[in-house]
């Protein structure tokens, strides 16, 4: 499978997976990287009227996630350790996060990503160490390059 085949069939592999039908979010990977887009609604709010933090730290490890995973192409990788920063409230408009790789070694991924607004504000932000799992790739849902 070529670097392409394996970032979409990554997308699909994300779009597959049962959390997501909840979030309908969009993907895009490239290598070390990811861009992970979900519109905000209602029902992902707590008491006060704003997104849940839940829901932007599991778009913040997603995209880390997915980002350190572009430059694995044999297994799974798992998330070991992920800290979040919320730094302002979302009820509205679009949640952009961008992920990225900025350290990898035989054992582990070091990788952030940062959640933007519709006015381009930071969010929240988050870094995670991931780490090659045994779950090969070709046995995960969705995970294919064709549509």
């Amino acid at each position: 499978m070529t670097p392409e085949q394996h970032y979409r069939a990554l997308e699909n592999m994300y779009q597959a997976a049962p959390i997501n039908r909840f979030f309908p979010p969009e993907m895009v990977i490239e290598e070390g990287k990811s861009e992970i887009k979900i519109n905000i609604k209602p029902e992902y709010f707590h008491s006060a009227g704003a997104t849940h933090g839940s829901v932007i730290f599991k778009i913040l490890d997603d995209a880390a996630f997915f980002a350190a995973n572009s430059l694995e192409q044999e297994v799974f990788v798992l998330t070991t350790s992920f800290t979040t920063y919320l730094t302002r409230p979302i009820s509205e408009g679009t949640l952009r996060v961008e992920g990225h790789v900025v350290n990898k070694n035989k054992s582990q991924f070091i990788a952030e990503a940062v959640a933007y607004n519709d006015e381009n504000k930071e969010v929240g932000r988050g870094n995670g160490i991931f780490v090659r799992g045994k779950f090969k790739l070709v046995d995960a849902m969705g995970y294919s390059s064709e549509k």
